[in-house]
């Protein structure tokens, strides 16, 4: 083997192994939207996602919808600007800038930016469901992750959806990468069944399911909450030992695990 390809093998098992300690480390910080809070930047941008890797965050959470025209953006809401994202083709959806004068970003623009000097975070994608139908709703999700291995960020990336079947729909063409529940219906040993990773719900599921915590841990589960902001609940996940803990106060809570150890 020539030494340049050694070295790019051992880049991209450097790359693997990094990632897999994010996986295996608990109460796990991922910023919700990226790290925009503190520095008052719009939630899902860019400029976001590229703060939460400054902090060297072991998660950067984002949401994907898919347009008209069948372009996928980075957007929460199923509107942007008043108009409805999956009516609207991309091209007019961009006449209008984020608040820090960014454009709205397509998948490819925010994982390629994801992958950018970034040693330590995990992009984790929340494909929203459909408004039209369900059969459209898993089309994106197909779209998303051909997207993602083309960029050839699978490692460095997990999905999250409340759409069960979309994430069986991923299931279906990739059987390694991470899927999270986030609609909190399911237990622990109902997800594995399915062969789904994890389950990312909100922290009062939790609370009104304790034993499903204990029931994830045994059935190797994934256990992530959301959306984890106020100082007693982030108290709480971190004593219950969780794998993620998704918030928007992501500096805050990194400071209060640090002080825990």
């Amino acid at each position: 083997m020539k030494p340049i390809k050694r070295f790019g093998v051992f880049l991209f098992m450097l790359a693997i192994i990094v990632f897999s300690s994010c996986n295996a480390k608990k109460n796990a910080v991922v910023a919700h939207r990226g790290a925009w809070k503190k520095n008052n930047l719009p939630e899902n941008s860019i400029a976001a996602l590229r703060h939460a890797i400054e902090l060297k965050l072991p998660g950067s959470e984002f949401d994907v919808r898919r347009t008209a025209d069948d372009s996928l953006v980075i957007n929460h809401d199923p509107h942007y600007n008043k108009l409805p994202i999956e009516e609207t083709n991309y091209a007019d959806l961009i006449k209008f800038k984020l608040s820090n004068g960014e454009k709205l970003p397509t998948l490819s623009e925010y994982v390629t930016e994801g992958k950018r000097n970034n040693k330590h975070t995990l992009l984790v994608c929340e494909i929203k469901p459909s408004e039209i139908n369900k059969e459209r709703g898993k089309m994106t999700a197909l779209k998303v992750v051909e997207t993602v291995k083309k960029l050839k960020a699978e490692k460095i990336t997990c999905y999250i959806s409340f759409d069960y079947e979309i994430l069986k729909q991923i299931r279906q063409v990739d059987n390694k990468t991470s899927l999270q529940y986030l609609d909190g219906n399911k237990s622990p040993k109902e997800v594995k069944l399915d062969n789904i990773s994890g389950i990312d719900y909100h922290y009062s599921v939790f609370k009104k399911h304790p034993e499903w915590i204990k029931e994830a841990k045994e059935n190797n589960i994934t256990l992530n909450a959301w959306t984890v902001n106020e100082v007693e609940v982030m108290d709480w996940i971190i004593e219950n030992n969780f794998d993620y803990i998704t918030t928007n106060e992501p500096e805050l809570l990194n400071q209060k695990i640090k002080d825990k150890k």
